[in-house]
């Protein structure tokens, strides 16, 4: 999906993926004994990790750079009570009152056995079709204790259904991710099982879909954790083919439900999630660089926030903790405010620096390699010395800044309200 592009209806037209049956899981890096042991000092002596789930899955997603984020969240640390620590609390999330507004409105298309929801889902998805019966929908319990637990019986659930050969609607289902070799729990609003053996993942959001069109970017978070819930479901999809002897497929195309205009009437629309899937895989892929990334910090290192006996209030000093963040690159960019608890304090540093990163993603490919903004206004001065680096007088980037410099030196040198002419008396 091209995340520009809101128009949704016109996107996201794609065939189903593979097999899977047929294509292998993606493989998940495990952790040696060694590396457990490494990540458990970072976070401290008692410190639990913390699960991630699929929103912070898709953000690291969608800055694979950041060494920083991918050892944080490979090793559990809490990055919101770190954040707090160092002086820069993460200010974003979402208000209690979408949160009250979500809840009624995914109530809403859930209701009757999700009548509505299987509706949309056919017309998007399966047009041309026999419809669900309503009465045929199979609705699975999928209560069990623990998340282990609920992973388990969503497993089997998904197993009886495509055995079944009928409709199923999986109501918050728990699946399962590797990361760096431990599970992230992750809970789709909703999966629903085709007569075919094929599956869907559906996400249910409050953001509205005004005549066919959304927010691109809000449309953008939602194909990058759909597409984390479609890489947990591939294993299981690869034991159920095994045990049914069906061939099981997880659908490429999501469905993203959304109040309709500014009503509380639900309409929906196929997302392509193609491209975040790869983006999402490659991503987890990478993770195996935990490893590389802890050995080569300084033994003493430690994210360790000492909390006191109330267990929330850390008495570690910010200096120290600084000190131990910043040893770790990171890849700041604006769009980091929406999705990292550490956006704040990683921003101070960056225009400490000065660096061009702070500008955005697309300043900072239009520079080549001029790294601080201060490289960038000596570079734009053709008095100035050479700039640094590579970049001298003939590279494009350089030619580029002069010429934009030369022109507002030159829009600037004129008045902006022209005299009298000589020949013409003036104004009396």
């Amino acid at each position: 999906m091209s995340v520009p592009d809101a128009r949704l209806p016109r996107v996201n037209v794609s065939r189903d993926s593979r097999s899977a049956s047929a294509a292998p899981a993606a493989e998940q890096p495990t952790a040696t004994p060694s590396l457990r042991r490494r990540l458990a000092e970072l976070r401290g002596p008692g410190v639990r990790p913390r699960s991630l789930d699929a929103r912070a899955l898709a953000a690291l997603a969608a800055n694979p750079g950041c060494r920083r984020r991918a050892l944080l969240d490979g090793a559990g640390i809490d990055k919101g009570a770190l954040a707090q620590a160092l002086g820069s609390p993460a200010a974003y999330g979402q208000s209690q009152f979408a949160i009250v507004r979500g809840n009624a409105f995914e109530a809403r298309v859930k209701a009757d056995g999700g009548t509505e929801l299987l509706r949309l889902l056919h017309e998007r998805l399966a047009p041309g079709t026999p419809p669900p019966v309503p009465e045929e929908v199979a609705t699975p319990e999928l209560s069990a204790a623990g998340p282990e637990g609920r992973a388990a019986r969503t497993a089997l659930a998904l197993r009886e259904a495509t055995a079944a050969g009928g409709w199923a609607l999986l109501d918050h289902p728990m699946l399962v991710v590797e990361v760096a070799g431990s599970p992230a729990y992750v809970e789709p609003d909703a999966v629903v099982v085709h007569p075919d053996g094929s599956w869907t993942v559906v996400e249910i959001k409050s953001f509205p879909m005004i005549d066919g069109s959304a927010d691109a970017a809000k449309v953008g978070a939602a194909a990058r954790q759909a597409a984390v819930y479609a890489l947990a479901l591939e294993p299981v999809a690869g034991q159920v083919a095994a045990h049914t002897g069906r061939a099981v497929r997880v659908r490429d195309r999501v469905l993203l439900v959304c109040p309709k205009d500014f009503s509380n009437l639900a309409t929906a629309a196929a997302v392509d999630v193609r491209k975040q899937l790869a983006t999402t895989r490659r991503q987890l892929s990478r993770l195996t660089r935990v490893e590389e990334i802890a050995a080569a910090l300084p033994p003493e290192t430690t994210f360790d926030l000492r909390l006191a006996d109330d267990g929330k209030t850390a008495t570690r000093r910010p200096e120290e903790l600084a000190e131990a963040v910043e040893v770790v690159g990171a890849a700041y960019a604006p769009e980091c405010l929406a999705a990292c608890e550490l956006a704040f304090h990683c921003r101070t540093r960056s225009r400490e620096d000065g660096a061009v990163e702070a500008l955005g993603r697309g300043v900072r490919g239009e520079l080549g390699g001029l790294r601080t903004i201060e490289e960038v206004l000596v570079a734009a001065r053709p008095q100035e010395p050479e700039p640094p680096a590579d970049d001298g007088p003939d590279d494009p980037a350089v030619v580029a800044l002069r010429r934009a410099a030369a022109l507002r030196d030159g829009a600037l040198a004129r008045p902006t309200v022209p005299g009298p002419r000589a020949e013409e008396p003036g104004c009396h």
